[in-house]
C-alpha cells in the first residue's frame, strides 16, 4: 500500500527521533518512493521512505530506505 502524505520528489529533513534507528542521526532525503508499513497498530504507524540521501551541500549521496514515524507527517489539508 502506498502512502500519499509525502510527495515523490520532495526533499525531507528527517530528525533522528523520528527514525527507527535514531542513533544513525538526522538525514536529508530526496524522495523517490513511500510505502506504509501495514503490520503496525494505527497509533504506532511507520513509513518506508525511499530515495537518495543529500549531503550538507545538497550533493546527492547513496540510495537509501529509512523507516520513519508516520506521525511526523501530517496530511496536507490544503490539497483537499
Amino acid at each position: 500500500m502506498f502512502d500519499v502524505r509525502i510527495q515523490l520528489g520532495a526533499v525531507l529533513k528527517i530528525d533522528a527521533a523520528d527514525r527507527v534507528l535514531p542513533s544513525a542521526g538526522p538525514v536529508t532525503m530526496w524522495v523517490t518512493g513511500v510505502r506504509l508499513v501495514l503490520n503496525r497498530p494505527p497509533h504506532n504507524e511507520w513509513l518506508w521512505v525511499e530515495g537518495f540521501r543529500l549531503g550538507p551541500s545538497g550533493r546527492q549521496g547513496p540510495q537509501s530506505q529509512i523507516l520513519v514515524r508516520g506521525s511526523s507527517f501530517l496530511p496536507d489539508r490544503a490539497a483537499r
